[in-house]
């Protein structure tokens, strides 16, 4: 039986080493957790949610719905799991975070063809296929290893939302819906005037933040922004954002702005305030959410955070495979590979087992084509500019576009990839 080394079980890892277990392949599988944890990190499960609990819509209209689907028809482990655990979010697969994690961390233990060791990886032995999924979060003394193979580190900064318990949540200033009634009454929506807005808004861009140590710039994700950030460039950006006052047809006036609140449990005792990353001090988060009408005495379970989120020069370092070129045996997966967000960081697990699979097999297949989402993911990665690389989550523009005047183009480029992934899924783990 062929041996692969995985370090990092997150998204990526898990994936790839539940792929690789039912393909004839012995998995070790490293990860440094519980004895050392990232400063996002705090269950000692595998596959923990630090950010938001949703992958995003399952709405084949978005291409990450059309991801999702894609990687279903593969056999996808931890997509599996997310459907099982999934809690109500209009069209999208939100997860209670606590049971995802269990039950992918138990898959994994309970795998006849995965061990785990309890070890913070320090050195990458360059003899044996690896595929190192460790994460945005990669601890200090793995990436000097990292920097040592394969040069100059790239960084940016992510932001966690708060979350507060429902029970604190004054219900009488809210209304229950969804916007554009895609769901079925699963976000709890907390309207503001513009007097309130306003005071909202004054207290934000002037709140204290917490300082960022150890570094020369701050480079903030354009996909997470912290919503202070946001705020400060326009006085209606968050309305044009995560605060929007529309979608809510069923009201006879309109807001001003909108904070909406989703579940993130099954029994729905805990929200998470959507599209509020911050790195503001605790005290300031609770003093400037306050000022929503409706979190006036709002519990915070949990306060929002800012982390530096880690990942390599992709397009420089490696090819359509997910492999260095310089070390064809040492593959890389999830955000550390340069994806971004959590279907991508799934995504790319599964590729790279897929590709890993490949390699030990002396396969001479093409990487999946641009007219799948999976194809289009990986593309992106290695035809990006080298010197101006960011991550990038899946959308409609990396695919192969469809030319022509008509009408349901989306509809169509659906049909073209999951016909493709259809043709390919019983072959591309074959030599």
């Amino acid at each position: 039986m062929k041996e692969v080394i995985i370090i990092g079980a997150g998204l990526a890892g898990c994936e790839c080493a539940l792929q690789l277990s039912k393909h004839n392949v012995q998995v070790t599988l490293y990860d440094m957790k519980p004895s050392k944890m990232s400063p996002a990190h705090h269950n000692s499960n595998f596959c923990e949610l630090v950010c938001s609990n949703t992958l995003k819509s399952e709405s084949l209209e978005f291409a990450t719905g059309l991801l999702k689907e894609e990687m279903r028809q593969l056999g996808s482990e931890v997509i599996a799991c997310a459907d099982q655990c999934r809690v109500p979010a209009g069209d999208a697969l939100a997860v209670d975070r606590i049971q995802f994690a269990s039950m992918v961390t138990d898959k994994i233990r309970n795998n006849p063809n995965i061990k785990v060791i309890e070890q913070e990886i320090t050195h990458i032995d360059l003899s044996k296929p690896t595929i190192v999924a460790s994460g945005p979060l990669t601890s200090d003394t793995l990436a000097k290893e990292l920097m040592e193979l394969v040069g100059d580190r790239l960084y940016f900064y992510d932001a966690l939302a708060p979350i507060v318990s429902s029970d604190s949540i004054d219900k009488t200033q809210t209304f229950v819906a969804d916007r554009w009634n895609t769901g079925k009454g699963d976000h709890i929506n907390c309207p503001m005037n513009r007097d309130e807005y306003n005071t909202f808004w004054e207290a934000l861009i002037k709140a204290e933040r917490v300082p960022l140590k150890n570094f020369e710039q701050e480079k903030v994700f354009e996909g997470c922004l912290p919503i202070e950030v946001m705020a400060k460039r326009d006085f209606n950006a968050l309305r044009f954002g995560p605060m929007k006052p529309a979608g809510f047809k069923q009201l006879k006036e309109q807001p001003f702005a909108v904070l909406q609140l989703r579940k993130e449990d099954v029994a729905g005792n805990m929200y998470n305030l959507v599209g509020c990353q911050t790195n503001l001090t605790y005290a300031e988060q609770k003093r400037v959410f306050s000022l929503v009408p409706a979190l006036k005495n709002a519990e915070f379970l949990r306060y929002g955070a800012m982390h530096r989120n880690s990942f390599i020069n992709a397009p420089k370092l490696l090819t359509a495979k997910f492999n260095l070129k310089t070390h064809p045996n040492i593959f890389f997966a999830g955000q550390l590979s340069g994806v971004e967000g959590y279907v991508e960081s799934i995504a790319s697990g599964l590729l790279s087992a897929i590709y890993m699979v490949q390699y030990l097999n002396n396969s001479k297949q093409k990487p999946l084509s641009i007219n799948t989402a999976l194809g289009a993911l990986g593309n992106y990665l290695v035809s990006s500019s080298e010197n101006n690389f960011q991550p990038m989550h899946i959308n409609w523009g990396l695919l192969a576009p469809i030319y022509g005047s008509q009408q349901d183009k989306k509809r169509q480029m659906v049909d073209r990839a999951l016909n493709e992934i259809k043709e390919l899924k019983d072959i591309i783990w074959k030599n």
